[in-house]
């Protein structure tokens, strides 16, 4: 299976040669900011940090969606779904939120956690667990309701 990084370098290529523009803007934006963190670090990124700043150019994606719905700018919101459809597919395959729910109701049950003041405990060990597969915000809404309940 070839790396995270040449995965990322092939669909440029191939986007360049499609005339992709969403494509080709999105993979440009996110080359960019795994360069920017190769120059923070000093040194090549891991396979996993790259998924991390995958993640994160998703998360802002998502955020920006939320955003321009609320603003009433579709136009804006489709185009950042296509760019998070894209980032997406370098991604590891998202958990459902039942198989969230089921999960984390594991690791709730693993840490002892009691109530809400064991959140921070498990966010810990879910965050770790679902690195890459799972939405932050979304893990947090599950985990304070199992808590809580």
């Amino acid at each position: 299976m070839s790396s995270l990084s040449d995965r990322l370098d092939q669909a440029f290529k191939e986007a360049l040669k499609q005339r992709q523009e969403v494509a080709l803007s999105t993979l440009r934006m996110l080359r960019t900011a795994i360069r920017n963190k190769e120059v923070e670090l000093k040194r090549k990124l891991t396979e996993e940090e790259v998924q991390a700043v995958i993640g994160t150019q998703a998360k802002q994606r998502r955020e920006a969606i939320a955003e321009y719905g609320k603003a009433g700018r579709q136009d804006l919101a489709h185009k950042e779904e296509e760019e998070l459809g894209i980032l997406l597919s370098f991604l590891p395959p998202q958990l459902s939120p039942e198989e969230l729910e089921r999960e984390l109701a594991r690791i709730i049950a693993e840490c002892g956690a009691a109530g809400p003041k064991d959140f921070g405990k498990v966010m810990k060990t879910a965050m770790t667990r679902f690195a890459g597969r799972a939405d932050g915000k979304v893990v947090q809404e599950i985990v304070r309701r199992q808590l809580s309940a």
